[in-house]
């Protein structure tokens, strides 16, 4: 049993926190589904970065492929460690300009490597756009095709596209094995078409923040708890429950931990249970 959690009181709308206390000796484990190790800011203390992770319990990571070349970085990362990281593969819509003939071929192959679990970060993005609609929505396509032909795990993104991502998510669900709306912070009527769907639902820190994720704090009870899952998007989402504060904006796995008491104070349950259960739920839907 972890008995050094201790709940503290914070700001509204909480009325308590749990943290780790120093002497914890034994930590629930946790696995970070959505991470990017392999972004630049971590080129300097990857290594002391996957330590402090581990220390703190987060006992695997699943690294996110976001194009080309991020994936082939993602999947050399993770060849290095096995057991502990893992990753995916695909193209996200920032970059669906990219996506050609070639790329459903390229993806297909890279999937077949071991430390390969799910196809993405796939889906749509009319937020930034940064990337033309049709075109995003074309990648999208194509990559749950992939999904369908090599049976991995479907990792997405929506954001202000859920009109034009449901549909196109829907014509091939009962041919996917299992799919995750990576870092959701839609709305209820949002998160109810993704379980009619049977997805899993992937929360990061944006709960954590005191401002925009009071919407998102809500709808942690309608989740099922067999279809809720952890995670960072580091370097990106840093917790803004983080004390002391940190003196860098960037991310961490390490910082699952505040994630994890962040949902257990939402669900007022204990952070041991909500680990076990998430932790759970990722082995079960990546296989690991």
């Amino acid at each position: 049993m972890l008995t050094n959690w201790v709940a503290r009181p914070i700001m509204a709308p909480f009325r308590h926190e749990y943290l780790f206390s120093p002497q914890v000796n034994t930590l629930p484990e946790l696995i970070d589904i959505g991470l990017n190790l392999g972004h630049d800011s971590f080129d300097h203390d990857r290594d002391a970065v996957l330590q402090a992770a581990r220390a703190v319990g987060v006992v695997q990571m699943v690294l996110t492929g976001t194009s080309i070349e991020s994936s082939d970085k993602a999947a050399s990362l993770a060849v290095e460690h096995p057991g502990v990281l893992y990753c995916t593969v695909g193209v996200h819509p920032h970059e669906a300009g990219q996506y050609n003939v070639d790329t459903s071929a390229w993806l297909q192959r890279l999937a077949q490597l071991p430390p390969v679990v799910a196809i993405g970060e796939t889906g749509l993005d009319f937020y930034r756009d940064f990337s033309p609609r049709h075109v995003q929505e074309s990648a999208f396509a194509e990559q749950l095709s992939l999904g369908v032909t090599t049976q991995l795990p479907v990792f997405l993104h929506q954001r202000d596209a859920h009109q034009r991502f449901l549909p196109i998510l829907k014509e091939q669900r009962d041919r996917l094995s299992r799919a995750v709306v990576h870092c959701f912070t839609g709305t209820r009527d949002e998160l109810f078409d993704y379980l009619d769907l049977d997805c899993y639902i992937g929360i990061t820190g944006w709960v954590c923040d005191e401002r925009r994720g009071l919407p998102l704090q809500e709808l942690l009870k309608d989740i099922p708890p067999e279809r809720l899952l952890l995670e960072t998007d580091a370097p990106y989402l840093q917790p803004r429950t983080l004390r002391p504060k940190p003196k860098t904006r960037r991310n961490e796995p390490a910082n699952l931990v505040w994630v994890l008491a962040t949902v257990a104070a939402c669900l007022g349950r204990h952070p041991e249970e909500i680990a076990a259960t998430t932790t759970r739920n990722a082995r079960v839907f990546f296989d690991l």
